[in-house]
């Protein structure tokens, strides 16, 4: 989809503040409200803004220790493979999960509130699954996060080339 140099304002305001009012956020772009409210509208309309979200202090809520898991299910089939994805993606501990290539099947994102909460994780939830074959978990130290996400630039055609 085409974005131009508004929409692209728009977005990386929205995420930078995305509680702003309209006329701030018109007043930051250059444009009018009108402006601004029909080209945001446009853009969730479009899908390209998908929902406004809280962003969660994980200690603030208890949930301090974070871990990246690897998990390979075998046999790896797609019924399989779907329906460890749903029951993982439910669990309160969970919060991202990746379906990969390579060694693995899946990445796991948890925070938990201590280390026996992920190790209770782990062999309480995970392992006693049936076609868990494998787990390997890493500890997050640090989570640095890009807040704002630039759409890719449009693609443009190849320079044409003159033969002499």
């Amino acid at each position: 989809m085409e974005l131009d140099a508004l929409d692209r304002a728009l977005l990386r305001e929205l995420q930078n503040d995305a509680r702003q009012t309209n006329r701030e956020l018109a007043l930051r772009t250059g444009v009018s409200p009108s402006t601004s409210l029909e080209r945001v509208r446009a853009l969730r309309e479009r899908g390209i803004i998908s929902g406004y979200h809280a962003a969660v202090d994980l200690e603030a809520v208890g949930r301090p220790v974070q871990a990246l898991i690897s998990v390979r299910i075998r046999p790896p089939s797609r019924p399989v493979i779907e329906g460890f994805r749903e029951w993982a993606a439910q669990l309160p501990e969970t919060i991202g999960l990746f379906v990969t290539s390579g060694a693995h099947d899946f990445l796991i994102h948890v925070a938990v509130p201590d280390t026996n909460g992920l190790y209770a994780f782990v062999i309480d939830r995970l392992t006693e699954r049936r076609e868990v074959a494998d787990v390997q978990s890493t500890m997050v130290y640090e989570h640095a996060q890009s807040r704002c996400i630039d759409p890719a630039p449009a693609e443009r055609p190849a320079p044409s080339r003159r033969r002499r």
